[in-house]
């Protein structure tokens, strides 16, 4: 199968080994994967802070660089929400009809990584090996709007050597929610102290999530407390096979670029 991978604007600024990660494993599996290069931003940011109409272009944009894919796949959950719940409403509400058709057809086609590989490949153990004690936090997008459920644990329960906990209020946000966090700081902060006291109280090693955006906030904080506990991204632990070297590590060319 040919495999569009939407690597999402965050991965690709701050992030880039997720996508490295998820190209990886998609590879791995016998998948042939394209990045293509007219990508940019969903628009996310754009509807969720009252820039709707900025937002159309975006969309446009989008629409562009994947018209020629036959499946979209994504290690974000909040950006492939964003697709399948933002997109086609923001070009409607713009008066672009034919916008709006074409965005929710690619959404048809666009799936979170999880959804791809349990749903459509109908495979949970995809080789990987991690040895480390994990611990999973369901993120608000994909918990809420993509409701991926457990494919995550499914996955990362099928990791050769991983200890798999269980996140005491896991579905409590981690208090990022984007400029969430910017406006009100000391409400997201609270949250986030939460969040840690969580992670913290299952001694893992790690703690791995389906969207960078909320790792980065939780691992800002961990890292503050020097805490030695870590985040790392689904698609990096499934991508790993020999539990020494993780997609953090890589030194590869990019393939992003």
């Amino acid at each position: 199968m040919k495999v569009a991978v939407f690597a999402t604007c965050l991965v690709d600024t701050l992030t880039p080994q997720v996508g490295i990660a998820t190209v990886r494993l998609l590879q791995r599996l016998g998948h042939e994967v394209v990045v293509p290069p007219g990508q940019s931003c969903c628009g996310q940011m754009h509807v969720n802070t009252g820039y709707r109409r900025d937002a159309v272009s975006i969309v446009a944009n989008h629409v562009r660089a994947f018209a020629g894919s036959d499946v979209i796949v994504s290690p974000s959950g909040s950006c492939v929400a964003s697709i399948h719940h933002q997109q086609a409403q923001v070009a409607r509400r713009a008066g672009d009809t034919a916008l709006a058709e074409a965005a929710q057809e690619l959404a048809g086609r666009t799936y979170e990584l999880s959804q791809f590989l349990v749903d459509v490949l109908g495979v949970t153990d995809v080789g990987a090996s991690y040895p480390h004690r994990v611990t999973y936090h369901p993120t608000c997008h994909s918990l809420r709007l993509l409701r991926v459920g457990d494919r995550p644990l499914q996955l990362l329960r099928a990791v050769r050597g991983l200890d798999l906990v269980e996140l005491p209020g896991a579905e409590q946000c981690c208090g990022f929610g984007g400029t969430f966090a910017v406006k009100n700081a000391e409400t997201s902060t609270a949250m986030l102290t939460d969040k840690m006291a969580a992670v913290l109280s299952t001694h893992a090693e790690v703690c791995t999530a389906g969207d960078a955006s909320c790792l980065l906030h939780i691992g800002g904080g961990l890292t503050r407390l020097t805490s030695g506990t870590r985040t790392v991204h689904l698609a990096e632990i499934l991508a790993s096979t020999d539990g020494a070297r993780t997609a953090t590590q890589v030194t590869q060319p990019a393939v992003l670029a």
